[in-house]
């Protein structure tokens, strides 16, 4: 693997002020396994996703081991309507068709995927592109919801079922980046569309990551007067759910999260991924930048 330039990457100590702040951090850190759900708003904005290539490589760099999970919401419906495909949303959940799947399949593991690959070798890394379907990743059975008491059919939306990490192991010895697509097998070889948190946290519980890195679209879990959280417990987001301080989009992230932690994942965090250089802020700064997210 090739040494940190600094030439290349004096950008990044602007946001861990000095290289001796950072060092106990990289140490800390050093072997351990990152899983990041990369998504949202940083992965359409082309400057930002330069920044998260350059952000995930100088990871590697120091000794983590990143693993990124991405989704593709916005590109799978910008291919749908380019193709005149109708889709039908139940509570913000794309009811997914055989025709669409072929398109979220197309779109997740193809185009998208190949992109975020480049990207990151373009940026000095050796990054490898999979779909959970790749040596039997990601095993999926459909997805269960209710509304209004009865059962809904999602059609081939799926949730993880089983993990069977090896292939990860095989690219971590090998120095790779994976990055992965969250499309996998369910029953009798059907191919399921599978939410990208869910599909982060479930493959994070089985690497025993030490960090979930849950990129969003706000600054973290806010407090009902706007202020953002810096650490809670899963009794905690528990408790701020049943009350209706956690709403939202929010509650299936934060379930991941705790899903997560509660699999031997040592910690998750939900942080802004408009901000440039979140993941280092996070990671190598005392404060972060995050709600952190710990068992208890």
């Amino acid at each position: 693997m090739s040494q940190i330039n600094f030439t290349d990457t004096k950008y990044w100590l602007k946001t861990a002020q000095t290289l001796t702040d950072a060092l106990p951090y990289m140490q800390k850190y050093s072997g351990q396994r990152f899983v990041i759900k990369y998504g949202g708003h940083a992965m359409v904005d082309p400057e930002l996703a330069r920044v998260f290539a350059r952000d995930i490589v100088l990871l590697r760099q120091v000794g983590i081991l990143p693993v990124v999970v991405h989704g593709g919401g916005p590109q799978i419906g910008d291919m749908l309507k380019r193709l005149n495909i109708q889709s039908t949303f139940i509570d913000g959940l794309r009811v997914t068709d055989a025709a669409t799947m072929e398109i979220v399949e197309m779109v997740l593991a193809g185009s998208l995927n190949k992109q975020i690959v480049a990207a990151i070798n373009a940026a000095g890394g050796h990054a490898v592109g999979l779909s959970g379907k790749d040596d039997n990743l990601l095993m999926a059975k459909p997805a269960k919801m209710m509304k209004d008491g009865k059962p809904v059919d999602l059609g081939l939306v799926g949730e993880p079922d089983r993990v069977n990490p090896k292939i990860l192991h095989s690219l971590e010895q090998d120095g790779i980046i994976p990055v992965i697509a969250p499309v996998g097998f369910g029953p009798n070889r059907q191919t399921y569309n599978i939410n990208a948190d869910t599909a982060a946290g479930a493959i994070a519980g089985a690497i025993g990551a030490a960090r979930l890195l849950m990129l969003t679209d706000v600054p973290g879990v806010l407090d009902k007067s706007g202020k953002m959280i810096p650490q809670l417990t899963s009794g905690e987001v528990r408790a701020l759910t049943a009350d209706g301080t956690i709403s939202g989009g929010m509650i299936p992230k934060l379930e991941t999260c705790l899903m997560a932690v509660e699999g031997g994942v040592e910690a998750a965090v939900v942080l802004d991924g408009r901000v440039p250089h979140a993941m280092l802020l996070e990671i190598f700064t005392p404060q972060g930048v995050g709600t952190l997210v710990t068992r208890g």
